[in-house]
């Protein structure tokens, strides 16, 4: 425990400042954040077979690429220049007849690295994007994330009964689950009504907040699911007590995806 909160700590006297600054400072650090989160899932799926050199090195390559040019727009949406897209499929497709061997790179490796590039480069992006557009909408996303999480530890382990999916996570239970979301609605919800806008419909933002409370636990499932597969407690350690980088930042991963189909709303 004392480990975890040293962690916890350190990680916030960094990037708190970072956070709160934007602009290049939070772009930069964004883009070392993503090539670190993508370190981590090509390491786990080298947990059962490696990858060769020259296709993690493109990845890496890819991942910068689109973070650097995803858009130019100044309104809060999302694009790819198609050429970025076509040399993806063109990169990981071809290498996989190439090798000739499926010991050593096969169609299956492609298609889950074409998978992650566009996941994990989307999901970084709409990071850096929305924090940039406005500070106070990110930090509702955060609240989402944070205190659904928190709240949902806190009634799981007071009160937490009924297991949600054991073969997935065993610690995580229907009460907590009910628990973190009722909580983090609420509180997100005051936030965004207090600092954003006060004169939106409440039953808007509360809808809001509930969609992404949910996605953003189902989130965390699915990156436990992966780490499941692979028989991983962790992604990696680079946060002692609190494992890595995809760790940290699944379920704000998934509120960020699932914001993008409710942004017209908000």
């Amino acid at each position: 425990m004392k480990t975890r909160i040293i962690s916890a700590v350190i990680a916030l006297l960094i990037f708190v400042p970072i956070f709160i600054k934007g602009g290049f400072i939070f772009d930069l650090a964004i883009i070392l954040v993503s090539l670190l989160g993508l370190k981590e899932f090509i390491e786990i799926k080298e947990t059962k077979k490696q990858l060769p050199i020259f296709i993690k090195l493109v990845t890496y390559i890819i991942m910068v690429l689109i973070l650097l040019v995803g858009t130019t727009s100044e309104e809060l949406s999302f694009s790819l220049d198609l050429r970025i897209i076509t040399g993806i499929f063109l990169v990981y497709l071809i290498p996989s007849v190439l090798y000739h061997d499926r010991s050593i790179y096969s169609i299956t490796d492609a298609f889950y690295l074409i998978g992650g590039i566009f996941f994990l480069g989307t999901s970084f992006y709409l990071l850096m994007f929305v924090r940039n557009t406005s500070l106070a909408l990110i930090i509702y996303l955060f609240c989402i994330s944070i205190f659904t999480d928190t709240f949902a530890y806190v009634t799981g382990y007071f009160i937490g009964r009924n297991k949600l999916i054991e073969e997935i996570s065993p610690k995580k239970t229907i009460e907590g689950m009910i628990g973190g979301t009722v909580m983090g609605v609420v509180i997100s919800t005051w936030f965004y009504l207090t600092v954003i806008d006060s004169e939106i419909a409440l039953s808007s933002i509360v809808i809001t907040s509930l969609f992404l409370s949910i996605i953003g636990q189902l989130g965390d499932l699915v990156f436990s699911a992966i780490k499941r597969y692979y028989n991983k407690k962790d992604f990696s350690n680079i946060m002692p007590g609190h494992g890595g980088v995809l760790d940290r930042l699944d379920s704000i991963i998934f509120i960020l995806l699932g914001f993008m189909f409710f942004m017209t709303i908000i």
